[in-house]
């Protein structure tokens, strides 16, 4: 059994969309945000005090793009995955792995100094800058999606759940009002999923049932 710690509306939503879209068992552990300071004997399990935070069997990991590609390589097969002898293999590596480091990174910025911080903490500044920052390191995804249905390989797949987060993150901090059209029409599209659904609601589920606020921040 797979067992996933996760925060409300946190990058953690991508393993647990994976979950769910593969059909996997698993049990979903919520924690207060943040972790690091509102539940510290978690810190026992990862030090870093971070979610997602993912345990199968003997393997633990704590980045949420990995977890993805693990999820869709190790408990495979599935369309989640592209595999090598693919010709979009790098395309979608490329895109996995961009949704972390480029298109979530400055958005965590616009969050800690817009709303995170006490006031007297806050750098208008810095939420203006980093939110043009996030919206100009948007533009490889504008581009792909003006010819393409999904990042790679024409099918959904786990780089699509991985772009699919910072596209929310960029709803919850109202950057959606800035998206190029064929990217929020992308956007809907997700949405639309059964599986993006369904980790909503074990969330929502999950979160009341654990006594772990249900709502974001």
């Amino acid at each position: 059994m797979i067992t996933l710690y996760h925060c409300v509306s946190a990058r953690s939503i991508r393993p647990l969309w994976m979950l769910e879209e593969m059909g996997l068992p698993y049990e979903l552990k919520m924690l207060p945000f943040p972790p690091r300071a509102m539940a510290k004997e978690f810190l026992a399990l990862n030090p870093l005090g971070t979610v997602p935070f993912m345990i199968d069997g003997e393997t633990r990991m704590s980045e949420s793009t990995g977890i993805c590609h693990y999820l869709a390589t190790r408990h495979g097969p599935t369309p989640l995955a592209v595999t090598p002898d693919e010709p979009d293999y790098g395309t979608w590596l490329n895109y996995l792995y961009q949704s972390d480091a480029t298109l979530t990174f400055p958005q965590t910025l616009v969050l800690r100094y817009g709303r995170f911080e006490p006031p007297e903490r806050r750098q208008p500044q810095v939420v203006e800058d980093y939110s043009k920052w996030t919206l100009a390191r948007m533009r490889m995804l504008d581009a792909r999606l003006q010819t393409h249905e999904w990042v790679a390989a024409g099918r959904f797949t786990a780089a699509d759940i991985a772009v699919g987060y910072a596209l929310g993150l960029a709803e919850i901090i109202g950057l959606d009002q800035h998206f190029q059209p064929q990217t929020a029409a992308y956007w809907q599209r997700l949405k639309g999923r059964e599986g993006y659904r369904r980790a909503l609601a074990a969330q929502q589920t999950a979160a009341v049932e654990q006594g772990v606020k249900a709502s974001f921040g």
